[in-house]
């Protein structure tokens, strides 16, 4: 039997970067193509099968709480995680959420600023029930990049520019000796003699989050960024990386942007 697919949409920031549009509207209603780019997640997750939308809200949130209610198939697939109150992060909003979710099957983690070309029905299949979390990356270039064993598991994070290093292995945070190498994408470090690789990639902002992971999220505060838990907590969880290459990921978080999504759309 097929089992239930759920989401979380992250639709609570303030959308700054989208000002005078968001001066007035939630950025999850700004129009994209003819349809508000909430609809546009709503109906690209639903498409794959997804029958569990949990959306958050802070800014303008009876406006997006209205839009929900005007449709009656969104009333069928959305619950509403509302963070009226206090704007909770990623991280945040996700432990906020949790009671709104079944307790065994993976949330796909989704921002509604994002339009992408990703299958989620592969990407569903990527997070095998062993896994705390599967983190979809590709060898873009940044200057942030996400650092991996050659298991694929999560070991920390790496600005380029500055060298910063975060990781709850010591070995990585403080090695004897590093070198980067950002054409061939990887952090070579050395424990004593021992020489370690790791490789570097992109985050893309999709991931695969197993509810097993709430109970360590009652540890955090109220407020907290997602990567910053993953970061944290990734030396005693299973949370891996999941290489593809050809995902093409839109971040409709700037005014400029706009035009691009109407042709990425089309």
């Amino acid at each position: 039997m097929e089992r239930m697919r759920q989401a979380m949409i992250f639709a609570a920031g303030l959308g700054t970067r989208l000002k005078p549009l968001t001066d007035s509207i939630p950025k999850a209603l700004v129009s994209v193509g003819g349809q508000t780019l909430l609809d546009h997640t709503i109906q690209r997750l639903r498409g794959y099968g997804y029958t569990r939308l949990v959306v958050n809200v802070h800014h303008f949130a009876e406006q997006i709480k209205e839009h929900v209610a005007q449709n009656a198939d969104y009333q069928r697939l959305v619950r509403i995680s509302d963070e009226t109150d206090e704007l909770l992060d990623t991280g945040g909003g996700l432990k906020k959420a949790a009671p709104l979710f079944e307790d065994d099957e993976p949330i796909l983690i989704h921002n509604v600023d994002i339009l992408d070309n990703v299958d989620y029905d592969w990407f569903h299949r990527q997070h095998l029930d062993d896994e705390d979390a599967v983190l979809l990356v590709s060898r873009r270039q940044t200057q942030r990049y996400l650092l991996f064993d050659h298991a694929m598991r999560l070991m920390g994070w790496v600005n380029t520019a500055t060298g910063e290093i975060r990781s709850p292995f010591e070995w990585v945070k403080h090695p004897d000796d590093a070198q980067l190498d950002a054409d061939a994408l990887q952090l070579k470090i050395w424990r004593g003699s021992t020489e370690i690789v790791l490789n570097m990639f992109a985050f893309s902002g999709i991931h695969s989050f197993s509810p097993r992971l709430f109970r360590l999220m009652e540890q955090f505060p109220n407020r907290f960024g997602i990567m910053d838990f993953y970061l944290q907590t990734c030396h005693r969880t299973r949370i891996y990386g999941c290489l593809k290459d050809d995902v093409k990921i839109l971040d409709v978080g700037k005014l400029e942007s706009i035009a691009a999504a109407e042709d990425f759309i089309k």
